[in-house]
């Protein structure tokens, strides 16, 4: 994944936030309520999300760029008593926050995983790979989802929610993927494209099918 103070764009936006907040660090608790804003259940529907995907219970998922925990919670519902999800993210506060919420709620079939920025590091193979808000984040696509594979068991699937090239910050930023794009990727990383999802407001909703090259 990129992290988003390397580029000149993602330094100044930085640099504007901490002017923003008066100088105060970013802290975790502050990132997580910036991802879920206020009308988040509203346009993203995340529990028709969940419902799509048809995850069964007992089934592990990996939930790349987990963050504050937002769909992980949902996912671990999804899978129940019998199955795991593994919250991966790259930032250790946002893993330790999110940890520390799974504890304080007494989940516990959420295991946090800190990733790499070129390897998710899934701990074993799972049968979903779902990322949300993080697809536009990463580096060298391609290259990263070919590995990503190899952490996907027989059968299992990836799906990637990411923004619509609308809006002033998305369109500034490039916090956003066309869905050809997204498509066009992940095919060239050997996934087959299953389908795709419109009831999304802001974002794609795409599903693939796992590489045949991918762990056996």
């Amino acid at each position: 994944m990129r992290d988003p103070r390397s580029s000149k764009t993602g330094r100044f936006v930085f640099a504007l936030v901490l002017l923003l907040v008066g100088g105060f660090a970013c802290t975790a608790e502050m990132k997580a309520r910036a991802y879920a804003g206020d009308d988040r259940d509203a346009w993203q529907q995340p529990e028709r999300v969940i419902e799509v995907l048809e995850i069964e219970p007992g089934q592990r998922v990996a939930d790349l760029g987990s963050g504050g925990g937002y769909f992980t919670f949902r996912l671990a519902d999804a899978v129940g008593e019998g199955g795991q999800v593994f919250a991966v993210d790259v930032d250790p506060a946002m893993n330790e926050r999110l940890d520390g919420l799974a504890a304080e709620r007494g989940v516990d079939n959420i295991t946090v995983v800190l990733a790499g920025y070129e390897d998710p590091k899934i701990p074993e193979p799972v049968d979903l790979i779902f990322t949300s808000n993080t697809y536009h984040h990463i580096e060298g696509r391609v290259a990263y989802f070919e590995r990503a594979a190899r952490y996907l068991a027989p059968g299992a699937r990836l799906a990637v929610l990411d923004y619509k090239r609308q809006g002033f910050m998305h369109r500034i930023m490039g916090h956003a993927t066309a869905s050809s794009v997204i498509r066009d990727e992940l095919e060239q990383a050997g996934y087959t494209f299953e389908g795709e999802h419109d009831f999304v407001e802001k974002q794609h909703f795409l599903v693939f099918g796992r590489p045949q090259f991918g762990r056996p």
